[in-house]
């Protein structure tokens, strides 16, 4: 069983950076897939970036590439979600979500942080 609790939303102009923070319980985090999801008011859920057990792979969607970092800290059972050049479009609550390395489909989520970006 893993909890997953999200920190670091805000309000924030275009242009600017914010940098989120997913704090994981249980002694197996290290052995999970880690991603952030989003989603706007309006609209589906959808993926943003994740990163495998060891960090050594990422897949950003094509919208935040050049500009959204995901890494992890296996020794604080943490994720992190850096966020630059934000576009009023990065408006959302941002999920992170664990999930283990056989399965497709992410098993636990956070309750989600905001995120507005103004124009």
């Amino acid at each position: 069983q893993v909890q997953l609790v999200e920190s670091g939303g805000g309000l924030v102009q275009a242009g600017g950076s914010l940098r989120l923070s997913c704090a994981a319980s249980g002694r197996t985090f290290s052995s999970y897939v880690m991603g952030w999801f989003r989603q706007a008011p309006g609209k589906e859920r959808e993926f943003v970036t994740s990163i495998s057990w060891s960090g050594t792979t990422t897949t950003y969607t094509n919208s935040v590439k050049g500009r959204f970092t995901i890494s992890r800290d296996n020794a604080k059972n943490t994720v992190y979600l850096q966020m630059n050049s934000l576009k009023p479009e990065d408006t959302a609550v941002y999920y992170c979500a664990a999930r283990a390395a056989a399965n497709v489909q992410f098993d636990y989520w956070g309750q989600g942080t905001q995120v507005t970006v103004s124009s």
